[in-house]
């Protein structure tokens, strides 16, 4: 079974409840030491700030909330960091502008075991302190966009470069934290790769996982070096393009990489419902063995076509429940993986989530997102039976395709491109 990132410190990263996208890399969304323990029908608020192009929020030091973000999707957008009040939301320091090399990507932000800030946008990398002043900087080697990095076990960083079509492909690139001085030549992936990254830490070594647009890979990494592991990977690209498209980020849990398909759409409008491609067929949800890559399994959680999602699903190893989407056809649910091939559904609803989902494990407590009557709601489902426990409009007048975050006192952060919320109980 796969080690849980929120059972302790992670290696490399701030000993903190949230100190990266998705709680941690192995992306299983699982807040460390935290619940909600809502009852059904609980009320719950928001408190809601209009801030343009909010992507993630990650934790540091306790009342330590840092809020990242960019300008806007144009080759002039910048990026910037803020801390912000953990109750009130507002900015109390900021960090300029931080340069993006005229390409456009949402980026990230990961709190490091040194207490630095470490943000990527566009084609740059930037090491900030505490209080959002810059230490270092560095302009990355490929002029596209460079969507997800990873902090591994010795403080090194690892970053990928997004391509969405076959003209080129994505690389590696490996640094330093003091500098940010590349380790070695990019590390070429035989395939463009649209998602993010993950990894795992077993007995065997250290390993990254990453989506090709047609082949799920991996690579060990020992010493500041990558090495392809040639005996392990799956092709899940089976249909002709247009019919099935590439995956999203893939989640590390229960001894598995799990993603889902179908990740190229018509562009978001607000929403990405009604935005699947023409031709594409329902989406599949994956499955590969990490250790063995023959032990692989597709299944379609739904029958709609014209699918489309830009995010992972969840798979709660403790209940063996994988929770899938289809933000196109707005439909959600739950699904009890029993053994290769054999998938009970639990439960369905027709909700237009869009988001990286969370889990409180302990309770079973299911954070989604719901894009109804032309505003974002947060809903906390219970993730065995599907019953709602709370939901509460965030403000947000567009559909969060990002990050949420727990907070320090039972409470959730909300990003969208149009918002950042606190959603708390009465």
């Amino acid at each position: 079974m796969t080690a849980l990132d929120s059972s302790s410190a992670i290696p490399g990263y701030f000993d903190s409840p949230w100190p990266c996208e998705d709680g941690g890399p192995r992306r299983q969304m699982i807040p460390r030491g935290a619940e909600l323990k809502l009852r059904s029908g609980s009320n719950l608020c928001a408190t809601s700030r209009s801030q343009v192009m909010c992507n993630m929020v990650v934790l540091r030091a306790p009342g330590e909330v840092f809020l990242q973000g960019s300008t806007g999707p144009t080759e002039d957008s910048s990026g910037w960091i803020e801390r912000i009040d953990p109750i009130s939301l507002r900015p109390l320091v900021r960090s300029p502008d931080l340069e993006a090399g005229r390409v456009w990507w949402a980026g990230g932000v990961a709190a490091h075991a040194n207490g630095s800030l470490y943000v990527w946008q566009g084609r740059w990398v930037h090491k900030l302190d505490c209080d959002c002043r810059p230490i270092a900087s560095r302009e990355l080697p490929y002029d596209t966009p460079y969507n997800s990095m990873l902090v591994l076990s010795d403080g090194n960083l690892v970053i990928k470069n997004l391509v969405r079509d076959r003209s080129q492909r994505s690389h590696f690139s490996v640094l330093e934290p003091e500098r940010l001085e590349l380790i070695g030549p990019p590390v070429e992936i035989p395939e463009a790769s649209v998602a993010r990254i993950a990894k795992d830490i077993v007995p065997q070594g250290e390993f990254i996982y990453v989506l090709g647009i047609d082949t799920a890979l991996r690579y060990r990494y020992a010493g500041g070096r990558l090495d392809r592991d040639e005996e392990w990977k799956a092709r899940y690209r089976i249909l002709p393009d247009g019919q099935q498209s590439f995956a999203w980020d893939p989640i590390v849990s229960g001894g598995s990489i799990w993603f889902l398909d179908d990740g190229d759409n018509k562009g978001f409008r607000g929403t990405f419902a009604n935005c699947g491609l023409d031709e594409a067929t329902p989406l599949r949800l994956a499955r590969v063995n990490t250790g063995d890559s023959n032990d692989f399994e597709q299944f379609q959680p739904f029958a709609a076509p014209h699918a489309t999602i830009c995010n992972p699903p969840l798979f709660d190893s403790k209940r063996s429940i994988a929770v899938a989407f289809d933000t196109a056809n707005s439909l959600l649910c739950g699904l009890r993986h029993r053994a290769p091939g054999e998938f009970e559904r639990l439960w369905e609803k027709p909700f237009g989530a869009g988001f990286h989902m969370m889990l409180f494990s302990d309770t079973g407590e299911l954070v989604v997102n719901d894009f109804y009557r032309g505003e974002d709601n947060l809903v906390v489902l219970d993730i065995v039976t599907g019953v709602e426990l709370g939901r509460v409009g965030t403000g947000s007048p567009v559909q969060s395709v990002v990050f949420p975050a727990p907070g320090f006192a039972r409470d959730i952060y909300y990003t969208s491109f149009m918002t950042v919320a606190r959603i708390f109980q009465e």
